[in-house]
């Protein structure tokens, strides 16, 4: 990979424009990362956004250094059919499906290109994004620092052992929406409280991303600020003891592990 290196693109939807704009900001030159989406106004409007280029699938992989897969764990047996035969030998691919194995793209791509895995998440739309990536047999260090350098413009990357991407499939790839559901409840449990739901929305929002930094930036951990929040016998201590009544963590440990279960499901 250099500054020369053409980069494919396959799924062009909300997470494929995260990734074109991360490429964009890690050094890749636009001209040099060519979608192929089959929706023609969407095809044109990253066109005009980003200056990148649009080609039929075939093409495109044939001249890539680096295929971005981006595309349904259910649409991907399909794409890995459609673009067999024509990938550049050369190119190092990456799959942005959860479920979905290396191993699975190299049996489905027929070749002995090496392959990437990332489980991303959706913050990665706002560049606060957290990404785990694993590296199949065959990938260079140059590929693999190009691959960890894009990731980084999305937010944070970390690299695990491929057999931990189900956990973290259960952990950050579905934890935005875990979040967004204690969102909800806390907005409609301040409802309840009397609060108008315009109110109640702001004070959740603005707390929950409050707490969020705070823990980001002080350097100490979720259980020390929780602790120094909760005063003995207080309003904090009274509704900490009603999850702990309801068995929160468990409750918590039994929902990731189904997440995990149905990652598996999907390979």
């Amino acid at each position: 990979m250099n500054q020369k290196s053409h980069v494919a693109v396959i799924g062009a939807g909300i997470m494929g424009e995260a990734l074109i704009s991360a490429l964009i900001s890690s050094g890749v030159n636009p001209e040099l990362i060519t979608i192929s989406e089959k929706r023609a106004d969407r095809a044109a409007e990253l066109i005009a956004k980003y200056s990148i280029k649009h080609a039929a699938v075939a093409e495109n992989v044939a001249s890539a250094d680096a295929l971005l897969l981006v595309v349904k764990p259910q649409d991907m047996a399909d794409v890995l059919e459609e673009i067999k035969g024509s990938l550049n030998p050369a190119a190092v691919v990456i799959t942005f499906a959860a479920g979905k194995t290396t191993s699975f793209i190299s049996n489905g791509l027929g070749s002995n290109n090496p392959v990437a895995r990332v489980m991303p998440n959706t913050p990665t739309l706002v560049g606060a994004g957290m990404a785990a990536a694993s590296f199949g047999p065959g990938v260079t260090d140059t590929q693999k620092q190009f691959i960890l350098g894009f990731l980084a413009a999305t937010g944070k990357v970390i690299e695990v052992a491929e057999d931990l991407q189900d956990a973290v499939t259960a952990t950050s790839g579905s934890g935005p929406a875990y979040f967004f559901a204690f969102v909800e409840a806390m907005v409609a449990g301040a409802r309840e409280l009397g609060l108008s739901d315009q109110d109640a929305t702001t004070l959740t929002v603005q707390t929950l991303v409050g707490a969020a930094k705070l823990l980001d930036e002080s350097g100490k951990s979720a259980t020390t600020l929780r602790e120094n929040v909760t005063s003995p016998n207080g309003t904090t201590a009274a509704a900490l003891a009603s999850f702990g009544s309801s068995d929160l963590n468990s409750m918590v440990a039994k929902a990731m592990k189904a997440a995990s279960d149905r990652s598996q499901e999907l390979a």
